[in-house]
């Protein structure tokens, strides 16, 4: 029954993972216009920007890193979290349980873990490429 417990836990978290990554993003930049550009060529410069970020790193905003990241971390944590529990379960006399405790355990702080990385990564080149394409279309990016 416990077993069964730590996996309903880590599907219950995969998804609200996935569901978090799945919110669509923007460049964490706003862009001035700085040689009188009209509304329309800055929402054109603005989306042509994105999509030129979104070919030079690879990023697609909506969290496809994000959820691969943090599927990567629960399951590399829950094996790494099974393996410690085992030992800690042995010394109390309940292999078992340590394990399922360990593996529930260690998938969260993995999914965590390696969502977030997969996260700023992405990010931060969407981010910098985007600033690089609108900085020499004639803004002031900050």
């Amino acid at each position: 029954m416990k077993r069964m417990g730590a996996w309903l836990l880590m599907l219950s978290f995969g998804i609200a993972v996935t569901g978090c990554a799945t919110t669509e993003s923007r460049p964490n930049y706003y862009a001035y216009p700085q040689h009188g550009q009209t509304p329309e060529q800055i929402n054109r410069d603005q989306s042509e920007c994105q999509e030129w970020a979104r070919q030079q790193t690879g990023y697609v905003s909506g969290g496809g890193e994000t959820a691969r990241g943090a599927g990567a971390g629960a399951v590399l944590g829950a094996l790494g979290g099974a393996a410690v529990g085992v030992v800690g379960g042995a010394i109390t006399g309940s292999p078992g349980t340590g394990a399922a405790v360990g593996a529930a355990t260690g998938a969260v702080g993995g999914a965590l873990s390696g969502g977030g990385t997969a996260y700023g990564k992405s990010q931060g080149g969407f981010d910098r490429a985007y600033a690089a394409c609108m900085s020499a279309r004639g803004y002031v990016v900050k």
